[in-house]
């Protein structure tokens, strides 16, 4: 095998490679072989040409473009080994020369992964995390799990405020004329919980049980309903109740409802507290990762990202997405219909950082090469163990699914990565 690259670009360039006749002529022999089976001609039982006739029929060259077919994956990756490239885009081949005297000569048009020079990626410092838990931030807690424990206690002959609940009918009108979708009878609205059209509950405010009342607002400009977005429509409204929340007291008993694992109040606040800590804590320890890898890739140098790189990063985000939506029983064409969007709608949001994810991956695995890291069986056995218990797999069953090769792979990725996190510090 002779195989010869020139780069034409930054990432691109052509790949030029030969096969030998030594490898072209027992293929040629099997395609033949192959061919005749399903050839009739006068004077020969079916099937039973010989290779001389079939030539001066129709002459060796018929044979070419399956012999190629056959021939040329394992020729192509046999010249990608040894031009010592790495293509990230499906090549376009051409033929150069293909007869019956010498190799076959072929060219690759291809798109290669991009040098990467690293900088620093060891020893980096980053912005001091802040981790402490205040009183503030422990009463918060405390007042959303209390929240949740309110009841709804009817209000007699009184103003409803923001944070009471309202039953009420409705019916929405554009000119006069109702509108589907604005009509609704005994619906239960919490002041203040902003779940409806910008300026409607704040309208509701003091209103009392046997009220009717009009409520006019503007839909927004970005509704879902073409025929609302940006009108104006007023709601004739009846409101039947005004309910008031009832919180419970902050005693022994309330600690016991929120956590069967206490029996004060005092121990439940406490136990909010080292819940909120060791949050702050993890958060803390995954933003410093996050700005050590950032600062690492932003020190290194790509000169150019291939675009075909960062295309096939946003199907590949897609595809996982809906890997796990499928893994919920929801297929694309559900979740387009859930959502209102579309395929393309999907793709420009998976366009977002796209580059940036593609250099991250190109830094890391720069790392990984830099760092020559050796992979043991003990490393091997703990990762699979760890898929496994992500995926809820058997240990055998992911150890069959996955190459050793991907495996080691996946094993310097990570050790490249807590090379750069391990030794980060906080200034």
């Amino acid at each position: 095998m002779t195989a010869k690259w020139e780069k034409k670009g930054t990432n691109d360039g052509v790949l030029t490679f030969e096969i030998a006749q030594e490898v072209i002529q027992p293929e040629l022999t099997r395609t033949f072989n192959k061919v005749k089976k399903n050839l009739s001609v006068p004077g020969f039982r079916k099937g039973k040409i010989s290779r001389t006739v079939f030539n001066r029929m129709y002459g060796e060259a018929a044979l070419y473009e399956d012999t190629l077919n056959v021939l040329l994956p394992k020729a192509y990756e046999a010249a990608i080994e040894e031009a010592s490239i790495e293509p990230v885009s499906q090549p376009k081949i051409d033929v150069e020369k293909m007869d019956g005297d010498g190799a076959w000569v072929l060219t690759a048009e291809v798109t290669v992964k991009p040098e990467v020079k690293l900088g620093e990626y060891k020893n980096l410092t980053v912005e001091k995390q802040d981790r402490e838990v205040t009183e503030a931030e422990v009463d918060e807690a405390i007042e959303k799990t209390r929240e949740t424990f309110a009841e709804l206690v009817l209000k007699e002959d009184e103003a409803a405020v923001i944070g009471d609940t309202v039953v009420i009918d409705y019916k929405g009108m554009k000119d006069g004329i109702a509108f589907e979708g604005g009509t609704a009878e005994n619906h239960s609205l919490e002041l203040g919980s902003n779940s409806f059209i910008p300026g409607f509950e704040e309208q509701l405010v003091g209103a009392k049980a046997g009220d009717q009342t009009e409520v006019k607002v503007t839909f927004p400009e970005e509704y879902h309903s073409e025929d609302l977005a940006g009108a104006e429509a007023i709601f004739e409204v009846i409101v039947h109740e005004v309910k008031a929340k009832e919180l419970p007291e902050l005693d022994d008993d309330f600690a016991k409802d929120a956590d069967e694992e206490v029996e004060t109040f005092a121990e439940y606040k406490e136990k909010i507290r080292k819940n909120l800590e060791e949050t702050k804590e993890k958060a803390a320890k995954d933003k410093v990762e996050e700005l050590a890898i950032e600062q690492a890739v932003a020190n290194a140098e790509i000169v150019e990202l291939p675009e075909v790189m960062v295309h096939d990063e946003v199907h590949r985000a897609m595809d996982e997405f809906f890997a796990n939506m499928n893994r919920q029983g929801i297929s694309p064409e559900v979740y387009y219909q859930i959502t209102g969007t579309t395929e393309a709608d999907l793709h420009q949001q998976y366009e977002v950082d796209a580059d940036k994810r593609v250099k991250t991956s190109l830094v890391v695995e720069a790392i990984a090469a830099a760092e020559e890291f050796e992979v043991t069986e003990d490393d091997i056995n703990e990762e699979i163990t760890s898929l496994a218990e992500n995926y809820g797999m058997e240990v055998e069953a992911v150890r069959s699914a996955l190459s050793e090769d991907m495996l080691k792979h996946d094993i310097k990725l990570k050790k490249a990565l807590s090379t750069i996190t391990d030794t980060v510090k906080e200034v």
